[in-house]
Order: structure tokens, then sequence, then C-alpha cells
């Protein structure tokens, strides 16, 4: 069992991909409207493309969508630009907060015709909202219970034809007939440096801060870990920094306020480093558990699996082996050149 500690160092993290609550307001002022203005993710944007146009011409709602993969991607935005190109309302939710079976059914008798009703963390709802969920999403109608005990009957209601867009970090934790039922299945990946310097570029613009060099908008896109998120928070951190007086615009100063709040060139913190850390010097770079690991670190074996590894993953400082975690050759040779 992992240990968690009143003193983690994961309760603020600026690379912290999941959103905050400083994020949500600003966030909206900086997300596209349209694909058009979508950034990245090329092949999800022309197969949503080809579905939005053939829905329109067809006359009939969107199939059924499932996006997956770590948080911070845009699965918000998509679901909200998705919205805007069917001229839909979009009603947005959460797993954990559908908590009964009457909750969902409300949820559902309450959408209009093709409207969109998102739902994040679809992975954590109960089995039993997920069988009011099978026939909705195949036949528009679900089944109401009336009265209680040997007296109930069983009443079947349509519903208004809608489109659901399902959102999780965890596929694997969505039960097969649910994931069945999504006509289309899309992951989103890490953003390459290039779209992530658009993102930050178009940021910094609509922030009113256009005078900053391409290099210092690069050397924040390399520190981004990949996460449009956590652009768009470095460039809000840069802003305040340049409003209280600190100049900004060459990539040696931004890369100073990097360093002040530990940040280095690869968008690695001190979590990052404490964890790398412990696998060369606690183990030895040999194959340690998550649990134990997390232990260690005194972090949340979950923080750990679903935050601070698929970026660590990705860049191939660490890999999953059948005996544990363990650290590269590439994160050895980085330590020792960088």
């Amino acid at each position: 069992m992992s240990i968690q500690s009143s003193k983690s160092p994961d309760i603020n993290r600026v690379v912290k991909p999941e959103s905050r609550e400083e994020d949500i307001i600003s966030e909206i002022s900086l997300r596209p409207q349209r694909l058009s203005e979508y950034v990245g993710q090329t092949q999800m944007k022309q197969h949503l493309t080809v579905a939005i146009e053939s829905a329109k011409i067809r006359k009939q709602t969107l199939e059924h969508i499932l996006f997956y993969w770590p948080p911070g991607l845009g699965k918000t935005t998509i679901s909200t630009i998705i919205a805007h190109e069917m001229a839909s309302a979009i009603k947005s939710t959460s797993g954990p907060a559908i908590e009964k079976q009457s909750d969902i059914v409300s949820l559902l008798t309450s959408l209009t015709e093709w409207e969109i009703l998102f739902i994040d963390e679809i992975h954590r709802l109960r089995p039993q909202i997920e069988e009011i969920l099978y026939s909705a999403m195949e036949d528009y109608t679900i089944d109401i219970m009336i009265g209680s005990g040997t007296g109930s009957t069983s009443v079947r209601m349509d519903i208004p034809r809608f489109t659901l867009i399902g959102a999780t970090t965890r596929l694997s934790s969505l039960s097969n007939p649910l994931r069945d039922r999504f006509g289309n299945v899309m992951k989103l990946d890490f953003y390459e440096p290039a779209d992530l310097a658009k993102i930050v570029k178009r940021s910094f613009s609509i922030l009113g801060f256009s005078a900053i060099s391409d290099d210092a908008i690069m050397a924040i896109a390399l520190r981004s870990r990949g996460t449009p998120r956590i652009a768009n928070r470095y460039a809000k951190i840069l802003r305040d920094y340049a409003t209280v007086g600190k100049s900004i615009e060459s990539k040696s100063e931004c890369e100073s306020i990097f360093d002040s709040f530990g940040v280095d060139a690869h968008g690695l913190d001190i979590l990052d480093r404490k964890l790398l850390s412990h696998l060369i010097d606690t183990f030895h770079s040999k194959p340690v558990g998550l649990s134990t690991l997390a232990s260690v670190i005194w972090e949340e074996v979950a923080t750990i699996e679903d935050v601070v590894e698929p970026y660590l993953l990705q860049i191939g400082f660490i890999e999953r082996t059948p005996r544990g975690r363990q650290i590269t050759l590439r994160w050895e040779k980085y330590t020792r050149w960088k």
C-alpha cells in the first residue's frame, strides 16, 4: 500500500496535466472554437471533419465518440468544438457526479434533439448507470421503474436523439459493452513541440503579449510535456511575470523563470527527478514495483501511473518491464551530459 504524505510534492505541481481551479476560467478564453483553429491531432481532426460533414448531409446525429489518453490533451476542448460544428447544445458532467440511476435518467430526459452529452471520466460510471446508457445510446430509449416492490412495473420511454461524447484516461477500465457502443473511439497523442509552439504563440496573442521571440516560444513548448494545458499554464505564468515588469521576450529570460520554479529543459520538475533519482540511487537501476516506488517517493500509486509515468515513458526515460519500472540508458546519458 502506498503512503501519502501531507506534504506531497504533487499538490501544486505546475506540470500537472489535470485541470486546476485557476485554469478553468482562463482556459475558456484560450480554447479554440472551431476545428480549423484546433492545433495538432491531425488524424483525429480529419476523421472528425468527415464524420461531422456526413452527419450534416444525412441530417442525423453524430455517432457517439469516445476520447482517451492522458489528461490535458484537449478532450474537453474538442468536445466543445464538435458541438459548435454541429450547431448543437452541449451538456457536460463527469462519471463521479452521476451517483444514482435517477441522476442519469434526469440528465437523459432533459436533453433536446441533437444535443451533445459530454461525460468526463466516463470509466468511473457505476455498472447500474452504464446499463441505462446501453439502450439510450443504441435505441434512444430508457426503461423507468414505476412503483416499488412486487407492484413495480417497467415503462420504456423515448428520449431525444443525442450524441454521447465520453472522455477517459483509462480505456481499459471501461466495460466492453459500453465501449462497443461508441461508433468512434479516438486516441489523443502527446503534442509535438512545433504544434505546442503554435498554441503558445496563439495564447500569448490572446493574452496581449505578442513581443516574445520564437526561440522563447519554443523553449516554453519544449517544457510543456506534450500537453496543451501545461503550455497554456506556462503562458499565463510568464504573462504574470511580464505584467509586474520582468522581461520575457528572450529565450534566456524565459529559461531563468523556469529555473526559479524548478522545471528543466525537458519539462521535468522536482517530483519527476525524485522518481528518476530513486530508480538509480535507491534501486540501482534495477526494476522496482509500482507500489514500492510510490511508497519511497511518498506519492499515490494513481498519481505515478496517471500523471508522472505517461510523459516519462513517452520521452523514453523509464520503461515498464514484467518485474516493474526501470530507468533507461537515455536518462542516464541525459544526466551525464546535460
